[in-house]
């Protein structure tokens, strides 16, 4: 089985120590976002393959790394680098605090054991197009010595998206738009070039009507990196999340509303507010975050 640390919050940033103790114990219980009962998850060898983790920040994550580390199993690190202005990402490290962190995974697991995320893309007037050419390219270029792949996608505007992005654009003076398919599928054309002049695989996440050449289907759980990582076979079916996901099967975690990196874009939290209180209020001890 392989563990998702997770895509519904940042583990690494706000939650290692929970983690560790979590390691400990051999399990995690989560809730269910939907309602019902919280459901165990075994975080043992050898009921565990292999950790996906996900995050802005992997600093505070170093001893929990030690751990999984020592207890043999392999781990692939999603990590986020944008460069977006303030107004977007109020919470987020910055580029060149995450570009040394990936620099410090790579020498510690290898070059495949992280994926450069430069993902949601939006559009506004802070990021414009041409924007995103210049930043793509700066962290192409500092990035690719690190990784080998980067995963992209277009902001989702859910109901609540759009509504934290309208009280961020109004609070920041700045306006944002949704593109059409045509101009997203343009505009990664040319992101992906960008990525092959600098030896990297470009892929896009859950967003089928995008994919091209040289822009396929991303997998972010992904059981064959994490077997080069490994340096055995990790074996898991293909269980997509949503349609144009090539996701291996796993196991998240985390919780939403839980995250406190404030980016205005984000799909996972509804009340910015709300989620850094679940950081302050969080108990290490608990079996669910």
């Amino acid at each position: 089985m392989i563990v998702s640390a997770s895509y519904r919050t940042d583990i690494p940033a706000f939650y290692g120590e929970w983690f560790l103790g979590r390691l400990k114990a051999g399990e995690a219980w989560v809730r269910n976002p939907y309602g019902g009962k919280p459901n165990r998850v075994a975080l043992s060898v050898p009921e565990v393959d292999g950790f996906v983790f996900w995050t802005r920040n992997s600093a505070p994550f170093a001893a929990a790394l030690t751990a999984v580390e020592a207890m043999g199993l392999p781990y692939v690190v999603q990590y986020t680098v944008t460069g977006y202005p303030r107004a977007s990402e109020t919470g987020v490290a910055s580029a060149e605090h995450a570009s040394a962190q990936i620099a410090t995974l790579s020498a510690r697991r290898g070059r495949a054991a992280v994926v450069w995320r430069y993902d949601p893309i939006l559009f506004s007037d802070l990021t414009s197009p041409d924007w995103h050419r210049r930043n793509f390219t700066h962290l192409a270029r500092a990035l690719s010595p690190y990784v080998d792949e980067v995963t992209v996608s277009f902001a989702h505007m859910y109901r609540k998206t759009v509504r934290n992005l309208k009280t961020a654009a109004a609070a920041g003076n700045f306006d944002w738009r949704d593109p059409d398919d045509d101009e997203r599928r343009s505009f990664l054309a040319e992101l992906a070039t960008i990525a092959t002049d600098h030896g990297l695989r470009l892929t896009v996440c859950s967003q089928p009507t995008l994919e091209q050449e040289g822009a396929g289907a991303a997998a972010c759980i992904d059981a064959e990196r994490l077997s080069r990582v490994a340096g055995h076979p990790v074996t898991a079916r293909q269980k997509g999340n949503r349609p144009g996901c090539l996701c291996a099967e796993s196991r998240d975690i985390g919780a939403y509303d839980s995250c406190a990196h404030g980016c205005v874009y984000c799909y996972a939290v509804r009340d910015h507010a709300k989620a850094r209180e679940a950081v302050r209020e969080n108990d290490a001890l608990s079996v669910t975050l």
